[in-house]
């Protein structure tokens, strides 16, 4: 039975004392208000993270980062390993996200390195796939989500694909304000669903929890989160007010 998630990407965002004065009011108010069963889980930089696990440790809330290295170890000046992670109390890692993508030029061989390696750690996979508005007015949109799935998540086992989460994220609303509508999140999600059923099987794609990550928030969150794919939100700058974010989580 596939899992209801709310995550929260705090992306390069917050020193020390406003990462864990956040965590803290998060951590109270779902404590507080929270009644349901979703996982939530939170992803502050890394320096945070040994910091806010331990924060955290007795509460339901778990913890990740936000990417990790190809490779467990070695000359890599700056990179930050799942093995690390892992070490410091995270349970889970974003893989793929379209920052990554982009900004940082990370190829489908790279993150298939990452998600090996996050596996290998022991680590919850957050596995980031979605098209630009260009991709999307071209209509390449299901082409290239298809193979950034091929690409990287399709020689996994089934054991392996237990520990693998997929987000969805329509780039062009990502931090514009934009929001896909619900038609064109559940369109893109049930696609999702069914191109892991062609490749895995229908009883694997029906256990895959699959998040919506453009621009989720307060007023939107309940339209998308009704949708019959969609299984909770990788929640951006809304994750950044513990009110909002309590807020959505309340929704889910």
């Amino acid at each position: 039975m596939r899992r209801r998630i709310l995550a929260g990407n705090w992306k390069m965002n917050g020193d020390r004392e406003e990462a864990m004065s956040l965590a803290t009011e998060i951590s109270g108010m779902v404590k507080d208000e929270y009644l349901g069963d979703s996982k939530i889980v939170l992803f502050p930089p890394f320096v945070h993270i040994h910091s806010i696990a331990r924060l955290l440790e007795h509460s339901r809330i778990s913890i990740g980062g936000q990417n990790c290295a190809a490779a467990d170890s070695g000359a890599f000046t700056g990179e930050v390993s799942a093995k690390m992670l892992a070490s410091c109390g995270a349970q889970y890692v974003i893989i793929g996200h379209s920052e990554r993508r982009s900004y940082f030029n990370e190829s489908s061989s790279d993150l298939t390195a990452k998600i090996m390696q996050a596996l290998k750690a022991g680590l919850q996979v957050i596995y980031c796939v979605g098209e630009t508005l260009e991709q999307r007015e071209q209509t390449e949109h299901f082409n290239l989500v298809a193979s950034q799935l091929r690409e990287c998540l399709f020689h996994l086992s089934k054991d392996q694909w237990g520990h693998v989460v997929v987000a969805y994220e329509p780039v062009w609303a990502i931090g514009t304000g934009l929001t896909a509508s619900p038609a064109q999140a559940q369109e893109m999600h049930a696609f999702i669903r069914q191109t892991i059923a062609d490749h895995m099987g229908h009883e694997l794609a029906s256990e895959v929890s699959i998040l919506y990550g453009g621009s989720c928030n307060e007023s939107n969150a309940t339209e998308l989160f009704v949708l019959k794919d969609v299984d909770g939100g990788l929640i951006g700058g809304a994750s950044l007010k513990s009110r909002s974010f309590v807020n959505i989580l309340k929704q889910l």
